[in-house]
């Protein structure tokens, strides 16, 4: 942990992390997914704790060697898979859709790490990072698309498309400005954050869930 960091941003991480677990099985409602996914959050906060991930001579770093790239590729069988296809069929779409509302506290934190020097500024809303939209308009596009017990599958491919490319953009970003030969941004403040626990389940985590939760649903309401 970076212990010059005050306790309560850790706390405020801790309990996003926390809430967006329940929140994604609260659409998936699948206790082997719940199980998998706790059961790989102990095993990154594990990893973390011990500082495993801060080691930046490694290459490729480890956390996308064994952080990000084993999401990645499970993601990945899920999608093309007739198990997984059947599996993704079955989430509760409007709740999926609400999911996306986590990503106000993480920006905040974000924000909050920006100013103690451990993230760059292109991380946070005061940058070059827009996810925060998605988060603030995820209840409203939830309310809108399902009212009147009618799906509007334009608006909610739309949006989704949107947040996904928005996801994206703040995860080339991340890489660019991390402290590797391939840094092209922010030298004097790069993202280090994410190499400490509990921040280190935010691109093992957090990201996979939202990433999986857009492409989830995408192919949803395109089927």
């Amino acid at each position: 942990m970076i212990e010059e960091l005050p306790t309560y941003i850790n706390l405020l991480f801790g309990a996003t992390v926390i809430l967006s677990i329940g929140w994604f099985y609260w659409a998936v409602r699948s206790k082997t997914c719940l199980l998998l996914i706790i059961g790989w959050t102990i095993l990154q906060s594990v990893i973390g704790l011990q500082g495993f991930y801060q080691d930046l001579e490694a290459m490729p770093p480890k956390i996308m060697l064994f952080g990000i790239l084993p999401t990645l590729i499970l993601i990945t069988i899920i999608f093309f898979n007739k198990r997984g296809k059947n599996f993704i069929d079955k989430f509760n779409l409007k709740t999926l859709t609400y999911f996306h509302s986590i990503r106000i506290p993480v920006e905040i934190v974000l924000a909050l790490l920006f100013h103690h020097k451990l993230v760059s500024v292109y991380m946070t809303y005061e940058g070059t990072n827009f996810d925060m939209f998605s988060g603030v308009t995820a209840a409203l596009i939830a309310y809108i698309a399902f009212r009147n017990n009618i799906v509007n599958k334009k608006l909610l491919i739309a949006w989704n498309i949107l947040c996904l490319f928005l996801l994206l953009n703040v995860v080339i970003t991340a890489f660019f400005a991390f402290p590797t030969p391939f840094q092209k941004l922010a030298f004097d403040q790069p993202n280090i954050a994410i190499l400490y626990f509990p921040f280190n389940l935010l691109p093992t985590v957090i990201v996979p869930m939202v990433l999986f939760g857009h492409l989830a649903a995408i192919r949803q309401l395109k089927k």
